[in-house]
């Protein structure tokens, strides 16, 4: 079973969250409270926070957010799909982000994906994520230089590709993508697949910016 933490300050959205992973199966729901300060350290213990953007308030729980991804796996989810916000929960370490406009069967998709350590987020979100890293200046230290074939590779690993499809994709064997994808951590020092479909974003932004 997935073990899920549910934060929104609205009770009937909650139930609705609780509703739809109850029909999924193979999720349970261990927490249901209004703001992650409720949560009282129960966060260690599952496998994704499911967070709204704004239980506490007009401004984004970006500060709530970052604490939380800070111990746990967190899908962040809102009625609101500005770039700054999804572009902020993203910095702030979300693994995910999903508007309330989507279908059931994405949003569990979603938190399936985050729990298994991906990363989860609409083509419409990706877009408007690449949007937001654009017009933020880059550093040096935050853009290393990656051979072409780890540049084509990090791309469709951002796409939600595995390891094999991308393979398949750009026509090599999986082992020399694993290779490639371990190179490319090392040169990025990322982590896990949210990390590296962060930075694959924030590299795709920094490369569509007007000049």
């Amino acid at each position: 079973m997935i073990r899920v933490a549910v934060v929104d300050d609205h009770p009937i959205a909650r139930r609705g969250i609780e509703q739809m992973l109850a029909v999924a199966g193979a999720f349970e729901v261990v927490a249901s409270v209004s703001t992650a300060a409720e949560l009282g350290g129960v966060e260690r213990d599952v496998d994704v926070v499911i967070m709204d953007l704004y239980h506490d308030g007009d401004l984004p729980c970006l500060t709530a957010v970052a604490q939380v991804a800070a111990v746990a796996r967190v899908l962040v989810i809102s009625a609101s799909g500005q770039a700054s916000d999804v572009v902020g929960a993203i910095r702030a370490g979300a693994s995910g982000y999903v508007t309330k406009h989507a279908e059931s069967q994405m949003f569990v998709a979603a938190v399936e994906t985050v729990a298994a350590g991906g990363f989860a987020m609409s083509s419409q979100l990706a877009d408007i994520l690449q949007a937001g890293f654009a017009v933020q200046p880059p550093t040096a230290a935050a853009d290393p230089q990656l051979s072409a074939r780890e540049e084509e590779t990090l791309a469709l690993i951002a796409k939600g590709l595995t390891h094999a499809q991308v393979a398949n994709r750009i026509g090599v064997s999986k082992a020399t993508v694993d290779t490639y994808v371990e190179r490319i951590r090392a040169k990025l020092q990322v982590g896990n697949k949210a990390e590296l479909t962060r930075a694959a974003l924030q590299r795709s932004g920094r490369r569509g910016r007007p000049t």
